[in-house]
């Protein structure tokens, strides 16, 4: 016998109550822009706290966090304009529209790594130390963040019938799929899945202060790699508004080469027992987390 979900409570169903939190005069204050603060603020705290943990000196973290904002929400629009290029070349005032939402992660991603590289060159500190510190407020600053698609209407899956559907004002909705009201809600999935991710992170991480011997340099890195791709493959797969290059989704097709990338990191560390690349040459007792 089919289940009727169209029968249970309405408190499933999501409906945006708009992009803006307030407006006063000139000031307008999007729930996108506050998201993306709020994940700054606490990602920062949260590293800080983990370094501590680590015998790491925390203000490194602090002055860490200003190169990835400056590296990665600048590459996460860049990222996605070119993929969208085709729309934004008719309205190229709006490519520097970034409160109205349109940043990709992994574009974030590539611009934090390259900013953290750097940073961790001119501080001769280990970059995979930083990375591993940086991991836990990373996914769950991801978290946070996907919760500004919701405010925005934006990164929906298909029409969708379930208890937790997603309804879509017109304006919203693909063309090919105006007549339909409720999608699934994508950001809610990811924001889950990043969520069991944070979990995993940091159970691992403090696991690793009470065992011997401690997680290798660029373990929480490499797991954050494998295990958010996973979700973000099949999640994407779900969505009508992916970036595209010919018929392949580029979410997609990055996530395989987290997942592969990931998992080539923990063979190298576990099975070859050898330390990652890295911008300084750590000695054989630096090789583990926090030394």
């Amino acid at each position: 016998m089919a289940l009727d979900f169209s029968a249970l409570p309405l408190a499933f169903q999501f409906t945006s109550p708009g992009p803006i939190l307030f407006k006063i005069g000139f000031l307008t204050i999007r729930w996108y822009g506050l998201l993306i603060a709020s994940a700054v603020l606490i990602g920062v705290s949260l590293s800080q706290y983990l370094a501590k943990r680590r015998n790491v000196n925390p203000e490194l973290l602090s002055d860490l966090s200003i190169w990835l904002v400056i590296g990665a929400i600048p590459a996460a629009r860049i990222y996605y304009v070119l993929f969208q290029w085709a729309e934004y070349v008719q309205h190229p005032e709006r490519i520097i529209a970034i409160w109205q939402g349109g940043i990709a992660i992994h574009g974030a991603i590539i611009g934090g790594v390259i900013a953290a590289l750097i940073f961790a060159k001119l501080k001769q500190v280990s970059f995979w130390q930083l990375a591993d510190l940086v991991a836990p407020s990373l996914i769950l600053g991801q978290a946070i963040g996907r919760w500004g698609n919701f405010f925005n209407s934006e990164a929906f899956g298909g029409p969708t019938n379930l208890p937790w559907k997603l309804y879509i004002p017109p304006e919203r909705r693909p063309p090919e799929l105006a007549s339909f009201e409720y999608f699934h809600p994508t950001f809610l999935y990811e924001s889950l899945w990043d969520l069991m991710v944070f979990a995993l992170l940091i159970t691992l991480f403090f696991r690793s202060l009470r065992s011997q011997p401690r997680l290798k340099m660029g373990t929480l890195f490499m797991v954050y790699w494998v295990a958010y791709s996973l979700g973000r493959f099949w999640i994407e797969g779900l969505r009508t508004d992916s970036l595209m290059l010919g018929p392949l989704r580029i979410a997609q097709l990055v996530s395989l080469t987290g997942i592969l990338l990931g998992l080539a990191g923990l063979a190298w560390l576990y099975l070859a027992k050898r330390p990652l690349p890295d911008v300084v040459s750590p000695s054989n007792g630096d090789q583990e987390m926090g030394r």
